[in-house]
């Protein structure tokens, strides 16, 4: 069967990181099986609407390739695919449901139905209004009385369902209540738009946060009362920022743009959060979103929570960077040596230097900030057991390599690295008593990206001279 899937946020500011796993794993199921992977805007909530949210969606998919096959701004047979063009439609179709025994005329007021309610108590709302006809509130719609459509739960017993990854579900009838479906406003909520919207649009597959098991059979009996088959559930565990608590962009966790903001490439982002809550059943752990297609099997989601490690999605970041073509990291890290770097240096090498050993595109400036600046250090940084080195040979071998890198006609990693090997040779020294105290003294640090002619090559022959000549 070909799936027809559909990504549905709402457009509230950045994406959200389990968001975008909702949208992955929605479009991996259509794709998976040939078929097509729908974006809807559900806007129906007017307070929480954010002014540009909606060109964030759209720019988020488009940056990681998830690319839609219908949706608002290249239309398609479903349409309008943004919720609040269609408002006719769940008017119409809310009506019907009162006329079906579905859904009934509620004319209580939010506070009325508030101070009934006791969520922690389990208490719910017993409405009064179920008891009128409907002919009289028929009568009392046409008046012009405020009114919002509530749903009838009018069942007892055991609901039951399927979900794939959960499997078979049971959950008390008189667990539910009847919720608020078209607003005074004539605004749908989001359990009865999207259920409206799923069966007009065709969609066979609904992704959606676990939370959401108990109100599937409030949906179910919706379905039910049009005479229409619900789609193949698939409700996928939490992501947790940690065993207790869930990864929440209210509290201020980070979303895609976050992410991106602190030099994580987004196809990195977008391989790591598939593997929150799936298992590809082998031991690889890179895929590219082509690759993620052909392999991807909702039947191996976890029921699991999922905690994000950011520890390992910076080893995985880490990967993409290694693996990307050198001319393409160029590009990105010219972008990030433009915010602290105002010396002239040979950016290409200081590409090839850096390229594997960061992990974020945001490690540069903090990797490579000894080349703008030479920081303050201590004579004891040349005292090296290993290199065999004291501050006596540091300052001897300094001395040596001066003239001798003065001499050098030609400035590339590959002569200056020679060069400094003959000083060594020539003065009965061992390559680390050159190499290491020349490091030190351009670098002013232990630990470098890079050795001692990579970091010269960097630098130029008149910095890297300057440099020597400051420690000798």
């Amino acid at each position: 069967m070909k799936a027809r899937t559909r990504f549905a946020p709402s457009p509230t500011g950045y994406m959200h990181i389990g968001n975008l796993r909702t949208a992955l794993y929605e479009y991996l199921i259509a794709k998976a099986s040939g078929g097509d992977f729908i974006l809807r805007i559900e806007d129906t909530d007017q307070k929480r609407y954010v002014e540009g949210a909606t060109d964030i969606i759209y720019n988020t998919l488009k940056t990681v390739g998830m690319n839609w096959d219908e949706g608002p701004d290249i239309g398609g047979n479903y349409g309008p695919y943004i919720q609040s063009e269609r408002l006719p439609l769940y008017q119409e179709y809310a009506h019907k449901l009162v006329e079906l025994g579905g859904a009934h005329y509620c004319f209580c007021s939010k506070s009325e139905a508030d101070e009934q309610k006791d969520e922690e108590m389990n208490i719910k709302f017993k409405d009064p209004c179920l008891h009128i006809s409907l002919e009289e509130a028929k009568k009392r719609v046409a008046a012009g009385e405020p009114y919002v459509v509530r749903q009838t739960i009018n069942k007892k017993g055991k609901a039951t369902f399927n979900d794939v990854v959960y499997g078979d579900i049971e959950i008390d009838y008189d667990e539910l209540d009847e919720g608020v479906l078209l607003k005074s406003d004539g605004f749908p909520t989001y359990n009865f738009a999207n259920v409206v919207d799923d069966h007009l649009m065709n969609i066979t597959h609904v992704v959606r946060g676990n939370e959401y098991i108990s109100s599937t059979p409030k949906y179910n009996l919706i379905y039910e009362a049009f005479g229409w088959t619900p789609p193949i559930y698939v409700h996928v565990a939490q992501v947790m920022k940690d065993a207790q608590h869930k990864l929440s962009k209210r509290n201020g966790d980070a979303s895609f743009q976050d992410l991106v903001a602190k030099g994580y490439l987004p196809e990195a982002i977008l391989n790591y959060i598939a593997l929150l809550g799936w298992n590809p059943g082998t031991e690889q752990e890179i895929f590219s979103l082509k690759e993620l297609e052909q392999v991807f099997d909702e039947k191996r989601l976890n029921k699991s929570p999922a905690i994000f490690d950011i520890t390992k999605l910076k080893w995985m970041n880490g990967c993409y960077i290694r693996a990307l073509p050198f001319e393409e990291f160029h590009q990105l890290a010219n972008k990030e040596y433009d915010t602290f770097l105002t010396r002239e240096v040979n950016r290409d090498e200081l590409s090839k230097v850096l390229q594997p050993r960061i992990e974020t595109l945001k490690d540069i400036a903090e990797t490579a900030a000894f080349i703008e600046t030479l920081p303050t250090y201590s004579d004891e940084l040349f005292i090296n057991k290993k290199m065999k080195t004291d501050v006596d040979i540091a300052k001897k071998s300094i001395a040596l390599a001066i003239p001798a890198l003065e001499g050098l006609s030609e400035w590339t990693n590959e002569s200056i690295f020679e060069c400094l090997k003959a000083v060594a040779v020539e003065n009965g020294l061992k390559n680390g008593q050159v190499l290491y105290p020349v490091r030190i003294a351009l670098t002013g640090l232990e630990t470098t990206p890079g050795g001692a002619s990579e970091i010269a090559a960097v630098l130029g022959k008149q910095e890297t001279l300057t440099r020597l000549k400051q420690t000798a």
